[in-house]
């Protein structure tokens, strides 16, 4: 069986074993088997992950994968982790700022010469990139926004808001009929910790700043995160919170999805990995997927679009184990794995050549809106892991559940920012 280790372990109890695991993690597997430890944090489909590493193990007789799970703060357990030599042989990783910082930490081994990455879009390699070499493979591309009912919308006469002001409008009918606009999810703080991130890109617009250079900016002290609108950044924050369920703030994400997927909630600001649970509580859901729409001119909104996860190798492996690692992460990319990866998981793999007309509604609604309009980096990839989320995520979350203010907030951000900058 494969062993899932949840996060809330004590971090003492966590460093005496780390160290026991790097004893294994330097010793040659013995009679021609090796043992491997995974590490992921995408929580949302762990059985799909599952059967995807038994498929390579059936297919690699001798190779074993053991999965370890770390789905919040996991930046600390790693980095205890690293310290002790002892970090997983496979990594999945955040794309952007976290395969860089590990990259430049010497966590990373080098794959830009291996076959998988000849199959990945050129697009999609900023994402896995450090000084002009590629340390991970990004396997799925993602967009947050709104994932709303079709079935609900067409009862009560409703199209899918393009603007702010028909946002507005279609909450506004949904709670007359005693409809909950927004399936709510306050009690975790990585989805508003997405969404605070996302309101705030998009009105970098209206200042004419780019994502890049906004980010560049705040590395050199030169900017801070009320650079934007922030009384239109917080009204955003209030109105979604206003169209929540009424008890938000005691609401995870398996509670969200099932607001959702039974017709009490007709919309949730999610990604499609919370569309593809909801299905399985509701096979007949009938789902469409929009960008959140912070502007009143239609054209301006866009989806908040990007690589989500990508795997790496662990430099601190064995020669032996990083072999089968890497045998692995090349597998992904295959044939047999990116069928896997798209049956089990229900993600679009940025690959060359890659077909979504399948999966149907949401999926192909996202490719042709990006490929109308565009789309939105996700910026949060590109933050400093604290500020994203020990002032982002932790903000959000605070601010909306009236435990702190905006202008803390602000503060908050740019002073972990500041922070970063000086380590």
């Amino acid at each position: 069986m494969k062993k899932i280790v949840l996060a809330g372990l004590a971090i003492a109890m966590a460093a005496t074993a780390f160290t026991g695991c790097q004893k294994k993690n330097g010793t040659s597997a013995s009679n021609g088997n090796v043992k491997l430890e995974l590490y992921y944090y995408k929580q949302e489909n762990q059985e799909g992950l599952k059967k995807i590493v038994k498929a390579f193990e059936k297919a690699n007789p001798g190779v074993t994968i053991d999965m370890l799970i770390i789905p919040n703060d996991a930046d600390s357990a790693i980095s205890a982790r690293a310290a002790q030599g002892a970090l997983p042989d496979i990594l999945q990783m955040q794309s952007y700022s976290r395969v860089k910082e590990y990259a430049s930490k010497g966590f990373l081994a080098d794959l830009s010469n291996e076959e998988a990455m000849d199959k990945v879009l050129p697009s999609s390699l900023p994402a896995v990139s450090y000084n002009g070499k590629q340390y991970a493979v990004p396997m799925d591309y993602a967009g947050i926004g709104i994932i709303y009912n079709k079935d609900i919308f067409e009862k009560y006469g409703l199209q899918a808001p393009t603007t702010y002001r028909e946002l507005e409008k279609v909450c506004r009918t949904l709670t007359d009929n005693n409809i909950v606009p927004f399936a709510a999810l306050l009690k975790e703080n990585w989805s508003v910790g997405h969404f605070i991130t996302m309101i705030h890109t998009a009105l970098l617009k209206e200042k004419n700043i780019s994502s890049d250079k906004f980010i560049a900016d705040m590395a050199a002290k030169k900017s801070s995160y009320g650079v934007v609108d922030t009384n239109k950044l917080f009204s955003i924050l209030d109105f979604y919170k206003a169209n929540m369920n009424s008890n938000a703030a005691e609401m995870d994400g398996g509670e969200q999805q099932q607001s959702f997927a039974k017709g009490e909630a007709a919309m949730m600001v999610q990604g499609l990995w919370a569309y593809v649970d909801a299905k399985k509580l509701n096979p007949n859901l009938n789902a469409g997927f929009i960008p959140f729409p912070v502007y009143n001119d239609a054209k301006e909104n866009t989806f908040y679009s990007d690589v989500d996860s990508t795997f790496g190798v662990s430099s601190q492996s064995s020669a032996e184990k990083q072999a089968v690692a890497i045998k692995f992460v090349n597998w992904l990319t295959s044939a047999e794995g990116q069928k896997l990866w798209m049956d089990e998981y229900k993600l679009i793999p940025p690959f060359k050549g890659v077909d979504v007309s399948a999966f149907g509604g949401p999926y192909v609604d996202l490719m042709k809106s990006v490929e109308a309009k565009g789309s939105m980096p996700w910026a949060f990839s590109q933050y400093p892991s604290d500020v994203f989320e020990k002032a982002c995520k932790e903000g959000a979350q605070q601010y909306m559940c009236k435990r702190t203010t905006s202008e803390k907030v602000i503060s908050e951000i740019d002073a972990k920012w500041a922070a970063s900058v000086n380590k």
